[in-house]
């Protein structure tokens, strides 16, 4: 059984999965940091300050007016929009980042596996008559 175990856990597709798993978590990390730090900051000041994080309706009556979003959702029921809206942003960069690596990828992988078309039968056998028919005109004829 630990012989089983170690042939499942040392094939390919494992440890694979397990550098995609490792690679993912960082680059969300990556990208939670693009959004947080970069775009947002953006989209608050092209809106006047607008912070989306902070924007909740209230559930619950114990919810204090004008608390921050965390310490509402402390206080009781709140639904985070806001959050769900950054979330939702956050998302779609990573979708369109992951899109362009995808893509990119592949057109490398397929610049990697071009070959160039072999050329027909028939265009070979025309190609040495013409160069057959161009050495004989190339040499003087006999006299």
């Amino acid at each position: 059984m630990l012989e089983e175990f170690k042939k499942f856990a040392l094939r390919g597709n494992v440890v694979d999965l397990a550098i995609g798993v490792i690679i993912g978590a960082a680059f969300s990390k990556i990208v939670d940091s693009m959004v947080g730090d970069i775009f947002m900051p953006v989209i608050g000041a092209v809106t006047g300050g607008l912070d989306f994080s902070n924007y909740y309706t209230p559930l619950a009556s114990t919810v204090q007016e004008g608390a921050a979003y965390v310490d509402a959702k402390k206080q009781g029921a709140v639904l985070g929009w806001g959050n769900f809206i950054t979330t939702a942003i956050n998302f779609i960069i990573i979708a369109f980042v992951l899109f362009l690596v995808i893509r990119a990828l592949n057109r490398l992988k397929l610049r990697a596996d071009e070959k160039p078309p072999e050329t027909p039968a028939d265009v070979k056998l025309l190609g040495e008559i013409r160069d057959i028919l161009a050495a004989r005109q190339s040499v003087p004829p006999p006299r």
